[in-house]
């Protein structure tokens, strides 16, 4: 039994955070001992290892300056751990596990990279900073784990040791996400979409990759054509981008059939109550989860070609290159124009295809051979 301590800033809402709650729980249901260290206390999926065997620990960060009291704490807390394996999750704490390493050197670094070809322009001096410093010191990770092949790619272009890296694909819980009629149609009633109308929505936080204004600007040509069609903008943001959106939804006309759903914690129902779920995301994705919890409920996905959209969707959905309203709005018409037989085709294809490639069992079977060599 190896002791593997998982370590990431926050378990706030987002993908790299879901990944590693089921990895983490599922290594301890395997048999390893396994700790979870965040930087700072709760978090969206905190509660998630209420009655689990995951061992949660917190260094209680008061905040962006609290450095040094948090370094010694951390020093501390990896002596009294000792663990075997620290599995790092995205830039600071990938860097914070290669900065500790002298004081617990017979522990195996390993770094999580979760996301491709970032634009960096859209975020502040310090997560610039950030990335370039974790480029220099990847060579002193002892493996690197990519869950994509974008990801991959984008790493080694930027420095990352070739020799290091491995690929290994998010998994999705198939017994989580499924086709439920049921809840998808509470959830519709509940957001004021008749029967009769077709939804499409985009799942995630209101952020720059995610090019939410080619999403609205698609959805104003759909608009300008289809009457019975609405659309759900799902997830938060920071609050002048956010503000920004809406009132970019504003000017397109679109408040009377576009939904500003904000987080949801109930994602069956979310994903069941689509017709389509669409990512418009420009750059940054890796493996986007919103496609495979997505087509594991049945729900054709259009996608733009970031990361490995393309790959995980296959033949289920559409792929259209990034940054092309008009391309996302005639890939949506093609999949809305379907006869029931042929959209019933798709969504049995959907899921199959996440329960052959991208099972739960999968992830932890390729992530524990390359944890502890098991």
């Amino acid at each position: 039994m190896k002791h593997i301590l998982f370590f990431i800033r926050a378990l706030d809402a987002g993908g790299a955070e879901r990944q590693l709650v089921v990895t983490a729980k599922g290594l301890a249901d395997r048999g390893h001992k396994v700790s979870v260290l965040s930087f700072y206390s709760g978090g969206f999926y905190a509660d998630e290892f209420n009655e689990s065997k995951v061992q949660l620990l917190s260094l209680q960060k008061k905040g962006r300056w609290d450095l040094v009291g948090f370094l010694l704490r951390l020093i501390k807390l990896l002596r009294q751990q000792s663990p075997d394996v620290i599995y790092s999750y995205l830039g600071v704490a990938n860097i914070l596990s290669v900065l500790m390493h002298p004081f617990i050197t017979s522990t195996r670094i390993v770094w999580g990279v979760r996301a491709s070809n970032m634009n960096l322009k859209e975020y502040d001096w310090l997560s610039r900073w950030s990335y370039r410093l974790e480029c220099r010191l990847s060579r002193f990770a002892d493996i690197i784990i990519a869950n994509s092949h974008a990801g991959l790619t984008f790493a080694l272009a930027h420095g990352f040791p070739e020799k290091k890296i491995t690929v290994i694909p998010n998994g999705i819980d198939t017994e989580r996400y499924y086709p439920d009629k049921l809840a998808g149609e509470a959830l519709r009633k509940a957001w004021g979409v008749a029967e009769n109308e077709l939804l499409i929505g985009v799942v995630g936080r209101i952020d720059p990759m995610k090019a939410h204004p080619v999403f609205l600007e698609a959805a104003t040509l759909v608009n300008q054509q289809y009457e019975q069609v609405r659309f759900v903008c799902v997830g938060t943001g920071e609050a002048e981008y956010a503000k920004a959106m809406h009132t970019l939804a504003t000017d397109l006309e679109l408040d009377k059939v576009l939904i500003w759903a904000g987080r949801h914690a109930d994602m069956l129902a979310v994903y069941n109550a689509l017709d389509i779920v669409s990512l418009s995301s420009s750059y940054g994705e890796g493996f986007p989860n919103v496609i495979g919890e997505a087509m594991a409920c049945g729900v054709p996905c259009v996608a733009t070609d970031v990361g490995d959209s393309a790959l995980i969707i296959d033949a289920t959905g559409l792929v259209v290159p990034a940054k092309k309203s008009k391309a996302l709005f005639r890939a949506w018409c093609e999949i809305l124009l379907l006869d029931s037989k042929d959209f019933k085709r798709l969504s049995v294809l959907a899921r199959e295809r996440v329960i052959n490639e991208y099972s739960i069992n999968a992830l932890l079977d390729r992530t524990a051979t390359v944890l502890v060599n098991e």
